[in-house]
């Protein structure tokens, strides 16, 4: 069975032991190394290329944001989630412009880390509705153009459904196909638009003019 290696990254003892304790109840995960700020992350991710790294984001000598932003510059395909105590929409919105796959609530319940970190890796991990309205704000002064990459009827209803927030069991629910299909209809539009996760395809589109029912946000 093969492991997600995970660096921990967090300038608070107490904070890194309970996120390696919640890790070590799921077998599908494998600490790697822990650390204290976003330098050492850099300096670790250069050595180790972790899977996954659950980065703080305010820490001394260099936060996460900036941590995340320089890492994903260099190693595009490490995931990174941001661990945080606040959902304030803005904050995290800057993480995800920096290269964050997502972000965890530290008061969460182990279970729902647990989940939430297993649909990261899966790339299945749906945008919440106010992340996703604070990325349609942020474009929504932007000048949008024809897209030149075509899309069918049917990527685009799934792009309706991502940028909604939804899961990709909600989206083939609401759409009637399998969860099989979406993926499949995931992957095609993320070759076809040249985007990594869902929140780059979420702005994209948005910038693009390929989502134009705002209400559905």
């Amino acid at each position: 069975m093969s492991h997600t290696r995970v660096l921990v990254v967090d300038d608070h003892a107490h904070a890194r032991e309970a996120i390696c304790e919640i890790l070590s109840m799921d077998s599908g995960f494998e600490v790697i190394g822990v650390v204290s700020d976003g330098q050492q992350a850099i300096d670790y991710t250069e050595q180790w290329l972790p899977d996954l790294i659950l980065m703080d984001i305010q820490m001394p000598i260099m936060n996460g944001l900036e941590a995340t932003q320089r890492i994903k510059l260099a190693f595009p395909y490490v995931k990174i989630v941001m661990i945080t105590v606040s959902d304030d929409a803005l904050h995290l919105l800057e993480a995800l412009k920096r290269g964050a796959q997502g972000y965890l609530l530290k008061n969460l319940e182990p279970s729902m880390w647990l989940e939430y970190l297993h649909s990261i890796v899966t790339e299945e991990a749906p945008l919440s509705r106010e992340v996703a309205y604070q990325i349609l704000k942020d474009v929504s002064l932007t000048e949008k153009k024809e897209p030149d990459v075509p899309l069918t009827t049917r990527e685009k209803d799934i792009l309706y459904g991502v940028a909604a927030g939804w899961t990709n069991k909600e989206i083939a629910v609401n759409y009637m196909i399998s969860e099989y299909t979406v993926k499949n209809h995931l992957k095609n539009i993320l070759q076809k638009l040249q985007v990594q996760n869902r929140v780059q395809l979420t702005r994209y589109a948005l910038e693009q003019g390929l989502i134009t029912d705002h209400n559905r946000l």
